[in-house]
């Protein structure tokens, strides 16, 4: 089979031949048919993140079909499109995971290859009113948004959600999810541009975290909010404390800005705030977001395309920062978005 291989940090991707993976007891093997990038394979072909094991084969998304089936897996799943929890070993504690917690592709092979080996209980029916392009998108980027707003925060109808640095994929399935869950939603975004394109999507405003006194005169144009969902942390963190409102949740699941700068802590004591580091999700949580994908028939943003072989471009693309969306790799010939 085609693989996406890693030789070492800072090389580029190139194209190997590879053995197909053979399904052991309770694993199946999945025909790839689109997988998504995540920041998180930028960090790992710079060697900055946590786990470093090279050569590598990266991809945590993907959707498929099930070719092969190991000892103990029920028959049924044979020939099912479906999408892959990249998540194992969560462990008993549904409040954080174990040590022994992984995320495909890091440090096992990963879905940027034709063919895939993972555990059967991680298999969910792709929904049905998505493509394969759609499906890959959902399950990284959709977990994640999925625990910050639903199981961290507690998010309730009706109550205002301000969503940091629209135009990724985490933020927007928070975007698209809190719109489901029939809240008002607000953004950032460094560009006007993707302002717009999530007001198509359907949040009420946003606002240009690079113009002076941001925050102010979004607390001006909105009067602050319940839950605010944040990728950056840095020192624009100390406005999103500041928007807050009494009582008001914050879930935070990267740092992409670095260390957050100096907040009065009488900001989040006078105010009863919370704020909450979330990544990934449990077993749980994944079906939970499965389950609301598919009754509220949510579409994934799908920015575009690449073919499998040219994965390297597709990462100097991610790295750039443009894309509105997810970014997907083409397995074979039978994708669409």
């Amino acid at each position: 089979m085609k693989a996406v291989y890693l030789e070492d940090i800072n090389k580029p991707f190139t194209i190997i031949e590879k053995e197909k993976p053979v399904p052991g007891p309770g694993e199946a093997v999945v025909q790839v048919k689109a997988a998504a990038l995540n920041r998180r394979d930028v960090w790992i072909q710079k060697g900055r993140y946590f786990i470093k094991k090279y050569p590598a084969i990266l991809g945590s998304d993907c959707a498929g079909v099930v070719t092969e089936l190991g000892e103990g897996v029920d028959a049924d799943w044979q020939n099912q499109e479906v999408i892959v929890d990249p998540s194992t070993d969560w462990g008993d504690n549904p409040r954080a995971h174990s040590e022994k917690y992984k995320i495909m592709g890091m440090p096992g092979d990963g879905a940027f290859a034709e063919y895939v080996k993972v555990a059967a209980a991680n298999l969910y029916q792709k929904p049905l009113h998505l493509s394969f392009a759609e499906a890959a998108a959902l399950p990284l980027a959709g977990v994640t948004a999925y625990r910050a707003l639903f199981t961290k925060c507690q998010l309730q109808p009706g109550e205002r959600v301000l969503v940091t640095g629209a135009g990724g994929g985490v933020a927007l399935c928070a975007i698209q999810f809190a719109l489901a869950a029939g809240a008002q939603v607000w953004v950032t975004s460094g560009t006007e541009e993707k302002i717009e394109l999530a007001k198509d999507l359907g949040v009420a405003g946003g606002i240009n975290y690079t113009q002076e006194n941001w925050g102010k005169e979004l607390k001006a144009l909105t009067g602050g909010f319940d839950v605010i969902i944040d990728s950056a942390a840095g020192e624009g963190f100390v406005q999103l404390v500041k928007l807050a409102k009494p009582g008001g949740r914050i879930g935070i699941y990267g740092g992409t800005t670095g260390m957050i700068g100096q907040i009065n802590p009488a900001e989040l004591f006078w105010k009863q705030l919370s704020v909450f580091g979330s990544t990934m999700g449990t077993m749980q949580d994944f079906a939970s977001m499965v389950k609301l994908v598919e009754e509220k028939e949510i579409r994934p943003v799908v920015d575009i395309v690449f073919p499998l072989e040219k994965a390297e471009e597709a990462m100097r693309y991610m790295e750039a920062g443009k894309q509105f969306g997810k970014i997907v790799l083409q397995v074979g010939q039978e994708v669409y978005v």
